[in-house]
């Protein structure tokens, strides 16, 4: 690691936010955290309560864990003196244009600036930086919950500087994250982009009634989404060639692929938009709304743990 990280602000205290804090306080780091809501206390106590036995299955060592995280009164006293600040605040360009203003006046000159935008890449709202400020913010955009899920897409403005690019990946990797350099800004980045071209696809088919949310679902689980938790799409698809890979592939199968490409669907887009939208919200409550937000999360997280022990069994053997 090219420096160290010792002290952490967490901007905003929602759900990314306490799963942020909660991840890097495991990792030895003092975290202060700010956010206005009223209950930040409560939330940040019942966030590591929930989030420790997570980590602690992880083979973090949680012991002091609530001792490192400190509630702040503003964002100057977050800030002040933080090695990296991760921004976890509305999607909102004008508003992360005003925070990044106040963090990079508050912050130390050797802080590192992450957002944690899902969307908007990071030269959207940095216009008015200096050039010194806007070289090191960038985006460092987790996937939920980031204490859990190890992808971090590290995503460099125009103006951010190669070292904070370094930076970003020794302090995420620092912290038991995968990071990706994503070298061309897009709005949405990798991930969600993927995410959202199956969603659209998903809503086409239950609104056509070919299937159900909840088989959707099972069809997922038990092909691609098993399929992607050991490879990605281009080896999986490299795989699928047999010995002759991915060429065999797309020479043999390619065109009837393209041919099922070319015909996927758009979910309802005309008048009754609306309608269609309020019948899909309808079926995925019919399947889903028996249960509560802690049991679904809950659920999410005991597999996600599982995944993670069977992958690090693997690699272990493979190693």
């Amino acid at each position: 690691m090219t420096r160290a990280f010792r002290t952490a602000a967490v901007i905003g205290a929602g759900t990314i936010g306490l799963s942020w804090a909660t991840l890097f306080a495991a990792h030895g780091l003092t975290v202060r955290v700010s956010d206005p809501r009223p209950d930040l206390a409560e939330a940040v106590d019942e966030a590591l309560a929930a989030y420790a036995p997570h980590l602690a299955e992880r083979g973090l060592d949680v012991t002091g864990l609530v001792g490192r995280v400190h509630l702040a009164a503003d964002v100057t006293e977050a800030v002040r003196d933080a090695d990296v600040v991760q921004e976890n605040g509305p999607e909102r360009a004008g508003f992360k244009k005003d925070l990044f203003a106040a963090l990079a006046r508050e912050a130390p000159a050797h802080a590192l600036l992450l957002s944690s935008s899902s969307a908007i890449p990071s030269t959207a709202f940095t216009g008015e930086l200096s050039d010194e400020d806007a070289a090191r913010v960038l985006i460092g955009h987790p996937f939920n919950p980031p204490h859990l899920v190890p992808l971090v897409e590290v995503v460099p403005g125009e103006r951010t500087g190669e070292d904070a690019v370094l930076d970003a990946v020794d302090f995420y990797t620092s912290v038991g994250r995968t990071p990706v350099v994503e070298r061309k800004e897009i709005p949405g980045f990798v991930g969600n982009r993927l995410q959202n071209a199956l969603s659209r696809e998903a809503a086409y088919l239950v609104q056509e009634g070919v299937v159900t949310p909840a088989d959707l679902d099972k069809v997922v689980i038990n092909s691609l989404g098993l399929r992607w938790a050991t490879v990605g799409p281009f080896l999986g698809a490299h795989l699928g060639g047999g010995p002759g890979g991915y060429r065999h592939l797309v020479e043999h199968i390619g065109r009837s692929m393209q041919r099922t490409g070319a015909g996927l669907g758009t979910p309802s887009q005309d008048k009754e938009q609306e309608e269609a939208q309020e019948r899909l919200i309808e079926a995925v409550e019919k399947a889903y709304g028996s249960s509560t937000y802690s049991e679904l999360t809950g659920t999410r997280d005991r597999r996600q743990l599982a995944v993670l022990a069977a992958l690090d069994s693997a690699d272990k053997e493979e190693n």
